[in-house]
């Protein structure tokens, strides 16, 4: 017995030890001769925390935050000291600019100022964004915003330009001077005064066309001016606080909250889609009693608003309108303004009274005195009704050359435009340098003339041949660059030429690059700046309903 649990011990043989796979291999590899002395592997290295993550990414915000702040502190601080210029040079010419919209601005801008003793003769002191004006008049932008004192362009300019707040009353251009006046409310001792002039620009612009109807500068409101626009938002304010007056009659609350924009061109458009966002994102949270009552109603003349633009966004634009429950009066006219009313000529010929509280007239333009004016001392050249005639050039027909004419108060081909009148200013800046430059080597020209030395017949014959070549004036092409126009509800259209046709869009997108096309034109970053903080503020606390 003994002996069979020894033989069956002998037989049942132990089973040997597994080994995990990776000590295994890592034992066969070290038998290997190349890989005996290879050091293991390196350990994962360990992820960064959440925390950890959360300070690199605060850190490289405020970096970016400290640098972008401490980059437009620079900017603001160069522009705020201008530095010294040079003063004004008695051998230099005298340019005088009547005016500070647009062209004249535009003009500054562009203009090389050691080429003239320039002088700038305004009744506003400052340059007024007007595209962005119907967003001023509902509270969307702040007043401020969209001004650029004049004084901010012309102290950035390498010489001296004299800016003189008047209104120009009279030009002389036989004897080459300008009579303007202080219609300021503080006057000096000195009101009026008269001065020289070599080469004049003319850029006073137009005021609003009433077309002699009864009525519209008493009752109406116009959208030209700033005063325009602030004016519009009081009374706007004062229709709604006058229907939430206890006692009113229901009949006389309609008539309080129904507002009428005369004409349908892009600032007709334009304020109506503004009313329209006034209500439906501020007005319905404060006044809920009324906001039902509020009714925005756009007449206009022709068979079709924004009839620059194409077809399919006129239609859109309508569409829009229609959705908003914004009333379009088209081949309707206006017969008179009354305190509480408008008289229309409706398209039966039909004549009906319409009751309303606020009439804004945003319908034309026309001459200012001082234009018609001047045009009368040329009867022969200036004949046409509608503005100053001027040739390719921008000249003033029958001056001789010595006044240039520029934006709303011309008779050209273009539309009386903000563009328009931008291009000209640019193209006359660019005009002006070469004319400053045949003048002084015409000087030149004279003072060789008296000298019979070899070299002075030399020199003679190059200024000739340069005035040659700069006697040749390359004349004014406007380039059309599209138009916009915003429509309420964060919706605007765009006409813009691509390559040999037209893009025609409208919508969310196009109002994101209709206000990124605004923000670009504005003269300076600190518009930009204010104009894109009122965007925000606006969207996160919405429009001030306080009348002062």
């Amino acid at each position: 017995m003994q002996a069979s649990r020894l033989l069956g011990r002998s037989l049942v043989k132990p089973r040997p030890s597994v080994l995990p796979r990776s000590h295994l291999s890592g034992r066969w590899l070290a038998t290997g001769p190349e890989s005996a002395s290879a050091p293991p592997p390196p350990p994962p290295p360990p992820k960064p925390s959440i925390w950890k993550r959360f300070l690199q990414v605060t850190g490289g915000i405020t970096l970016v935050t400290f640098a972008t702040g401490g980059a437009l502190y620079y900017i603001a601080q160069k522009d705020r000291q201008p530095g010294p210029q040079l003063p004004h040079d008695p051998s230099k010419k005298t340019l005088v600019i009547l005016g500070s919209g647009w062209g004249a601005t535009s003009l500054l801008n562009s203009l090389d100022t050691i080429d003239y003793n320039v002088i700038v003769v305004s009744p506003k002191n400052y340059f007024l964004f007007t595209p962005l004006l119907p967003s001023v008049a509902v509270g969307t932008l702040s007043p401020r915003s969209i001004l650029q004192p004049t004084r901010y362009v012309t102290r950035h300019k390498k010489r001296q330009v004299t800016v003189i707040e008047a209104s120009a009353t009279d030009v002389d251009p036989a004897a080459k001077t300008v009579t303007f006046a202080d219609t300021s409310e503080i006057q000096g001792l000195v009101s009026s005064t008269t001065i020289p002039y070599d080469y004049l620009v003319f850029a006073v612009g137009a005021e609003v066309q009433t077309f002699n109807i009864p009525g519209v500068r008493e009752h109406a409101c116009f959208m030209k001016e700033l005063e325009d626009a602030e004016k519009m938002q009081r009374r706007f304010l004062d229709c709604l606080e006058s229907a939430a007056f206890p006692g009113q009659t229901l009949d006389e609350v309609k008539r309080l909250l129904h507002m009428v924009v005369v004409g349908g061109g892009p600032t007709g458009v334009e304020l109506s889609g503004e009313l329209h966002d006034f209500l439906e994102q501020d007005l319905r949270s404060w006044y809920p009693e009324l906001a039902e009552h509020v009714r925005i109603s756009l007449v206009e003349a022709l068979p079709s608003v924004l009839p620059s633009f194409s077809k399919q966004l006129i239609e859109y634009t309508e569409s829009t309108f229609k959705e908003a429950k914004i009333d379009i009066l088209t081949k309707t006219m206006v017969k008179e303004v009354r305190d509480k009313s408008v008289i229309l000529q409706l398209p039966d010929k039909s004549i009906a009274e319409v009751p309303c509280g606020l009439v804004v007239w945003a319908a034309g333009n026309t001459l200012r005195k001082v234009t018609r004016d001047l045009m009368a001392k040329f009867p022969e050249a200036q004949t046409n009704r509608r503005g100053i005639t001027v040739d390719e050039c921008l000249r003033m027909v029958g001056s001789n050359g010595s006044i240039f004419a520029i934006g709303d108060c011309t008779a050209t081909s273009y539309a009386p435009t903000a563009q328009v009148a931008s291009q000209q200013g640019a193209y006359l800046a660019r005009l002006l340098s070469q004319i400053a430059k045949k003048d002084e080597l015409e000087v030149r020209l004279k003072e060789l003339q008296a000298s019979s030395a070899p070299e002075a017949q030399e020199e003679r014959e190059q200024i000739e041949k340069r005035l040659t070549k700069l006697e040749k004036l390359r004349p004014f092409k406007y380039s059309h660059q599209g138009s916009l126009a915003y429509i309420g509800s964060d919706r605007a259209i765009a006409d813009l030429p691509i390559f040999n046709g037209n893009l025609a869009t409208g919508g969310v997108l196009t109002f994101l690059f209709w206000r990124s096309a605004y923000l670009s034109t504005l003269f300076s970053m600190r518009n930009r700046i204010l104009v894109g903080t009122d965007w925000l503020y606006v969207k996160l606390f919405g429009r001030d309903v306080s009348r002062e």
